[in-house]
């Protein structure tokens, strides 16, 4: 008997840090994600996935990023909706611009620490991890 097969979507999130120790986040609005997470989202059947990262961080955010490093992935199944996740992870303190909030939430600077008492979304210490994982 054959399985059903289901459809993969494609994603991605990047961090952007700074030196001082703080990372770029964005207080998701929406209410199938909300909390704090990294800005990043679905990558456009005509682009690449690292231009998906690029664009989706420079409309979230305001800011243009000049490098980018790959660091890991993400995944989550939704059975009742039959897809698969699939969230490239990426990283970079190689960007320039002014930062802007976005109709997706408020982004900001943060230190790990001011972490505490904030709601975050759902697995963003896994993804954190990932993200930090050889800085």
């Amino acid at each position: 008997m054959e399985k059903e097969r289901g459809q993969t979507i494609l994603t991605t999130m990047i961090m952007l840090y700074r030196k001082d120790g703080t990372f770029l986040v964005e207080d998701r609005k929406k209410q199938d994600w909300p909390g704090i997470n990294f800005p990043g989202g679905h990558v456009e059947v005509n682009e690449s996935i690292v231009e998906g990262a690029i664009r989706e961080c420079q409309e979230e955010t305001g800011l243009i990023v000049d490098e980018i490093e790959e660091c890991g992935y993400f995944e989550w199944n939704l059975p009742s909706e039959k897809t698969r996740h699939l969230c490239l992870l990426f990283r970079s303190s190689s960007f320039h611009g002014e930062i802007h909030s976005s109709r997706e939430g408020e982004v900001f600077f943060l230190s790990e620490k001011d972490l505490q008492g904030r709601q975050l979304s759902t697995d963003f210490l896994d993804v954190l991890a990932k993200m930090k994982k050889g800085l």
